[in-house]
């Protein structure tokens, strides 16, 4: 028996030192996995790395929903505003990185991101060129609140200038027209003035087709989770619109690309000029999208909570001190001084006042919720939506009659939903990366199994060659003999 434990004694020994061995080289093959990734990862002329990011494959999809006011006159009487949303219209987002230059020697890439929009009538519900709504006159607003503080002469003036002009509290025009641009008499009056006034006014007017401005990102090239980062947009590394150095900075990526081997307790930061700010997000759950293991990552509700919620978002209270509720933004001065608020869809996640304020609103996690599906170990974005919601503010002005008795109100015209979902040939490529991965860092734990059952079949030969197992004792002949004797 002794000799028999101490086989089985050196034989675990031995499986021990073949399972220590194995994780030590599983450890260095995660290491080379690692390191290939990074490396892959990195924004390289002629790499295929690169020009996922300069022409990212996968189809973009801009989705816009409209509010229809059903109740113009109730609502200039001081009564609930009724709306019904409309849409969706759908369009085809094309937006290849253009005038791409390597400089720094390679650790900096500057380019353009210009978006073109093609409309997709099998996508979409109803024809922007027929669709007619009524909303909020924006341009009609905006005069308004340009001239508040102004002399009473001025705003005699500007009183006179929308009268002459026939402007109303409401407008009707086609969803084309609220989008790409209808000229305004009212505008097209300023313009010359203040020639910063566009005299067409839509929600994305001049957007179509053009870009936003030169960008400067990092290659990756000196550390991996640089790639893709935003160091300067139209030659500046600082906004300018709010009212704090941090609220005014510049982080992230386009949203677009990421670096790779993400973490669930990491904070992705990303920048968008649609919402004219920085913002971030943070791992929620795991998901799987065709077949591809993914995070997901959603900006929290303090990103747009109020200053007592989360202090340090005073910064985008403009002019200082001027906060508005959770779920709210106004960047009125980034939009050309029109009283534009920015929000989730249906104010999801907003302070309650504003969803009860509009008959119609109906926010929703699904539906309303921005949200990123990142590859944890390629940061390739398999899946994303971000879903932003243009509001107007408006209330009774002194010494215009135009909005009549209306509440003071944040007043919902669209949302957008900018989505984008990996394509079938991308997630098969993407698929077969991330087995080759898999095999690679699984083979020292193959191995490891394989030494354990040669281990164990060791233990058991060795074991009966040396006759360490009992036999069974040989019986007596009384034992041995047949069940029946014959005399």
């Amino acid at each position: 028996m002794g000799r028999w434990l101490q086989y089985v004694s050196g034989t675990a020994s031995v499986l021990l030192l073949i399972a220590s061995i194995s994780l030590l080289v599983a450890h260095v093959f995660q290491n080379s996995v690692d390191v290939q990734v990074k490396e892959a990862a990195a924004l390289k002329n002629g790499t295929d790395a690169f020009q996922a990011w300069k022409d990212p494959p996968p189809p973009v999809y801009m989705q816009f929903y409209f509010f229809n006011v059903t109740n113009p006159m109730e609502v200039l009487d001081g009564e609930t505003p009724v709306v019904e949303e409309k849409g969706p219209y759908t369009y085809r987002e094309y937006r290849p990185k253009e005038d791409v230059t390597f400089f720094d020697n390679g650790t900096k890439i500057s380019a353009v991101n210009p978006k073109t929009y093609i409309f997709e009538p099998g996508k979409s519900i109803g024809d922007p060129h027929v669709d007619l709504i009524r909303t909020v006159n924006i341009p009609a607003m905006t005069v308004m609140e340009l001239t508040k503080y102004s002399s009473a002469k001025r705003i005699d003036e500007a009183g006179l200038l929308l009268a002459g002009c026939g402007e109303e509290m409401f407008v009707t025009h086609t969803v084309h027209e609220m989008l790409w641009g209808y000229r305004d008499c009212a505008l097209a009056f300023i313009h010359p003035l203040v020639p910063s006034i566009d005299a067409n006014f839509g929600l994305f007017n001049k957007m179509n087709a053009t870009n936003d401005g030169e960008y400067v990102f990092l290659s990756g090239v000196d550390n991996y989770k640089d790639v893709s980062r935003i160091v300067k947009w139209r030659g500046l590394d600082a906004l300018q619109w709010w009212t704090s150095g941090s609220c005014n900075m510049i982080n992230g990526t386009d949203g677009t690309y990421f670096h790779p081997l993400i973490s669930k307790d990491e904070t992705l930061y990303l920048f968008s000029s649609d919402l004219c700010r920085s913002l971030y997000a943070l791992y929620e759950s795991s998901v799987t999208v065709k077949g591809i293991p993914a995070y997901r990552f959603v900006p929290p509700a303090e990103v747009f909570a109020n200053v007592t919620e989360n202090p340090d978002n005073a910064g985008f209270c403009v002019p200082a001190g001027n906060c508005l509720g959770s779920g709210l933004l106004n960047v009125s001065k980034c939009k050309q001084d029109a009283p534009i608020i920015l929000s989730p869809p249906h104010f999801y996640q907003a302070d309650k006042k504003f969803v009860t304020d509009i008959d119609g609103m109906h926010p929703n996690k699904e539906d309303h919720e921005t949200f990123l599906d990142i590859n944890p170990l390629t940061g390739i974005l398999v899946r994303a939506a971000k879903r932003m919601q243009v509001n107007v503010y408006v209330r009774q002005i002194p010494g215009f009659s135009i909005p009549g008795n209306i509440k003071t109100l944040v007043f919902p015209v669209m949302y957008l939903n900018e989505n984008v979902e990996i394509d079938e040939e991308s997630s098969e490529k993407l698929k077969s990366i991330l087995r080759v991965g898999s095999v690679v860092v699984n083979i020292p734990f193959m191995i490891m199994a394989v030494g354990i059952v040669f281990g164990i079949i060791f233990i058991v030969v060795t074991c009966r060659g040396h006759g360490l197992y009992p036999r069974k004792e040989e019986g007596t002949p009384e034992d041995t003999g047949p069940l029946i004797r014959t005399s």
